[in-house]
């Protein structure tokens, strides 16, 4: 009698009209859909191509946010690699949020609206150590406003991660030392074109310019950059060199190798004017010539995707 109460309770808690086979399915589909990855993580914002920079390779920064009226600070990274923080309220109590982080899923977006849901309500003093989104969070549209652009402010330290004359233990002052000498010289390039220019120094005699760029199709975007590179005429000057490029968060990231002696700034009419090259490009439909075919295997023989 009891084994046929247990079934008949199984059944109620079905969603109607589900067997518990159907029910288990679906429970499967749901899993899987909130592990996919999403191909375009931050996809429809006016910031997609500054948020992929500052989580890829810019070094230090800072933007500001609001959330829900909320300001709260957006990091390159935070110590320790945690995902948030809030400062004590004797400190200032100001609100950080990192890209760059040591436990996250395989879904930035979702992990960034996590990580700022979850700034806007904490109390000061309390931190987060992973920004990994476990199915809580909102939509990041419905944070922060999609038509919005950062301002970034860019630093050669990370001193910024403490309030001014905290007292910090030696330990603490120890680690802050060995991460502002391993920072890479790195700053944006103001240019008027789409999307995100950072000129970065690894050091090695060479500095690069990396160029995140916001366009819908990834095989057109490196077609375009084949038909440009056919031509002689992909690069920034004389002392400079296309390095290849890479594919992140669904976007097209070109690269290339510069003199480090020379200013960063001074790439500016150079991009300019092959961001112009780059758009009558981009929607030419015609076939590659042979020489045009040459240089896109040849750029995607060198491509890596992280």
């Amino acid at each position: 009698m009891a084994k046929k109460n247990r079934k008949k309770n199984d059944t109620a808690d079905l969603p109607e009209g589900m067997s518990r086979r159907q029910a288990k399915l679906a429970a499967r589909a749901a899993e899987r859909e909130a592990l996919a990855k999403d191909p375009r993580p931050f996809g429809g914002l006016a910031m997609e191509a500054d948020l992929i920079a500052l989580q890829e390779f810019v070094p230090s920064a800072v933007a500001q946010l609001e959330v829900g009226g909320v300001p709260v600070n957006l990091v390159t990274v935070l110590p320790g690699a945690g995902a948030a923080m809030v400062r004590p309220a004797e400190d200032g109590g100001e609100r950080f949020v990192a890209l760059q982080v040591g436990s996250h899923s395989q879904n930035p977006g979702r992990d960034l609206a996590y990580a700022l849901a979850w700034a806007a309500g904490a109390e000061p003093g309390e931190s987060l150590q992973s920004t990994a989104a476990d199915g809580t969070q909102p939509e990041l549209s419905s944070l922060i406003d999609a038509t919005a652009q950062l301002t970034i402010h860019e630093h050669s330290d990370f001193n910024w991660w403490f309030a001014e004359g905290a007292q910090l233990p030696p330990e603490v002052r120890q680690a802050l030392g060995r991460a502002n000498e391993a920072v890479m010289p790195s700053t944006q390039v103001k240019v008027d074109a789409p999307g995100s220019v950072w000129w970065v120094n690894p050091g090695g005699g060479k500095a690069h310019i990396r160029w995140v760029r916001p366009e819908e199709n990834e095989n057109q975007m490196l077609s375009a950059l084949a038909r440009i590179a056919a031509r002689g005429e992909l690069t920034l000057g004389e002392g400079t060199k296309f390095a290849g490029a890479f594919r992140t968060h669904g976007v097209v990231v070109p690269v290339w190798d510069l003199d480090p002696a020379v200013d960063a700034q001074s790439y500016a009419a150079a991009l300019s004017s092959l961001n112009a090259s780059i758009e009558a490009e981009y929607g030419n439909a015609a076939q590659l010539n042979a020489e045009e075919r040459k240089q896109l295997d040849n750029i995607k023989s060198r491509q890596v995707t992280i």
